[in-house]
């Protein structure tokens, strides 16, 4: 019998040309692991909504049909009505924290549901073991990376131990074996106990080895249910392994290295690895010396020592913790350091905002607090006239990054993916000669991904210095040529990004270990090196 079943659902939002979800039925049994996959505005957080009430309750538009969770019509049950059964954690966990600790926000859930106080606090620390993240249960929120931030909601919604679990990019900001951990907590749930998750991710190579069932969305309001080797087969959406298998003919896509490994051994499947020659000496944009970032009695960077080329991308890795993003705020300017920083010979930190905007530019995590007016139309305009190019300089190149947003649309009414992309329109608009970006890809889907790494590539070429702090290793593999890795506030490695990446399984794209010992990083090596 399903737990969560959709009968010919729909929903329209007012205004919209279409709707977001047309005729969508399927369901999905109890202790089931389904992953959600679909392009950036595909719809995808409206069907997870759905799940839990959110839609049409907050969100408001129409909703048709009948969406049954442990036999509640949801129509006729508010999110607070289903808490006991469903938890649902979203793109963006700060925004929905109540409380100022880890281990208040923790126990708060529980404390609405009335759990006594003796099961509360063994669940919490049960949780924060779950979780890994018992050395935080102390720390205020705001204090915490976003990786951090990101497990500390998911515990919240474990602790309340619902049936179901809606999961909205759970690891969009953690490391690759934080993802790992809090996906094996996930998996072991839905075995041992029949937990039911139901879980949206652009990421696919880090889940969908653990996936039961698929959901699709094409983008037209269809949804596609399968098993996910042949969702996969026919979706738009092709994460490394399912490239591979495109490239090799494959009518099945593996789910996970071994299996693909498997099939390529057997059909003595390897390519010639790649040629890349060695990094060139270009003239330096950015000079960092002895960078030192302390946050009270926590050293977030210790005497980082950085060089930045002119026509250069490089990627800086890590995990959550790690200073990556205290370094990029330190050499934008806008934080409090010790040490020596020059782009090009001035210190961004003796400079006003606007004229160290020009000099190095950040693109940070949380995309939305760069966002301030009614209109994305109104940011461009503002973002043109800011950075002194011609008007509709930044609307173009929000269309350069594969998004599509009507100019009168609200900011905070797009989805994760398309904030980040405004934000970063907005910020190359005044073209400067170093960027910094934390966690670009954050909320966006492959094609979106593939135009960003086409834009960092224009700007390179352009001359300009691009850093990179991200998670995404199999971005990094594409997009960048040195890879830097930083631990405890410290640089522990700088080199060509197929060394550092093939030397650590951490780290190590799916194409390398498919392929290993060769240094082959990305589905376009493979296709070239088959050639």
């Amino acid at each position: 019998m399903a737990v969560i079943t959709f009968d010919r659902v729909g929903v329209r939002y007012p205004g919209a040309e279409r709707p977001t979800l047309a005729d969508v039925s399927f369901g999905l049994p109890e202790g089931d692991l389904c992953l959600v996959i679909g392009a950036t505005g595909s719809g995808k957080s409206t069907l997870l909504g759905a799940i839990n009430g959110l839609v049409p309750h907050f969100t408001g538009g129409v909703l048709s049909g009948q969406v049954l969770v442990d036999g509640r019509d949801t129509a006729q049950h508010r999110p607070r009505d289903l808490a006991d059964v469903v938890g649902h954690v979203g793109q963006d966990p700060l925004r929905g924290f109540v409380t100022d600790t880890v281990e208040d926000e923790i126990a708060y859930g529980m404390e609405q549901l009335g759990i006594a106080g003796v099961a509360m606090r063994k669940r919490v620390e049960e949780t924060l073991d779950l979780m890994g993240i018992a050395d935080l249960r102390r720390r205020p929120l705001v204090e915490l990376s976003g990786g951090q931030q990101q497990r500390v909601a998911i515990a919240a919604v474990l602790a309340a131990q619902p049936r179901i679990l809606v999961l909205d990019e759970p690891t969009s900001a953690l490391d690759p074996t934080a993802a790992q951990d809090v996906l094996a907590a996930i998996t072991t749930l839905v075995h041992e106990v029949g937990l039911t998750v139901v879980l949206a991710e652009h990421r696919l190579e880090r889940v969908m080895q653990a996936a039961d069932s698929m959901l699709w969305l094409p983008g037209d309001g269809r949804v596609v249910h399968g098993a996910p080797e042949e969702v996969l087969a026919g979706a738009s959406i092709a994460p490394p392994l399912a490239q591979l298998a495109r490239i090799a003919g494959w009518p099945r896509v593996p789910l996970s290295v071994r299996e693909a490994r498997r099939r390529a051994l057997a059909e003595n499947l390897m390519p010639t690895a790649p040629a890349r020659s060695p990094l060139a000496a270009e003239p330096v944009l950015l000079s960092a010396r002895g960078v030192d970032v302390r946050y009270g009695d926590l050293v977030a960077v210790a005497g980082v020592d950085l060089d930045l080329a002119a026509g250069t991308v490089t990627s800086l890795l890590g995990r959550n913790g790690a200073g990556k993003s205290s370094l990029l705020w330190a050499l934008q300017g806008a934080l409090s350091c010790a040490g020596a920083i020059a782009v090009q010979g001035r210190d961004p930190r003796r400079l006003s905002a606007a004229e160290a905007r020009r000099l190095v530019t950040l693109v940070p995590q949380t995309a939305a607090d760069l966002l301030y007016l009614p209109t994305v139309g109104a940011e461009c305009a503002q973002a043109d006239a800011e950075s002194a190019v011609e008007p509709g300089t930044t609307a173009g190149l929000l269309r350069g990054l594969g998004v599509q947003v009507p100019d009168d649309r609200d900011p905070r009414d797009t989805s994760e993916g398309q904030r980040l992309a405004l934000v970063l329109a907005i910020q190359l608009a005044a073209r400067p000669p170093v960027v910094l970006l934390d966690e670009p890809t954050r909320g966006l889907d492959y094609r979106a991904k593939a135009e960003l790494r086409r834009i960092i590539a224009g700007l390179a070429a352009a001359g300009k210095a691009v850093l990179i702090s991200t998670h995404d290793v199999e971005f990094a593999a594409a997009a960048s040529r040195r890879t830097l890795l930083m631990a405890d506030g410290e640089l522990i490695a700088d080199g060509p990004t197929a060394e550092v990446l093939t030397s650590s399984p951490a780290y190590a794209p799916q194409m390398a270990k498919v392929f290993a010992p060769l240094p082959v990083l990305t589905p376009d090596d493979v296709a070239r090196g088959l050639a």
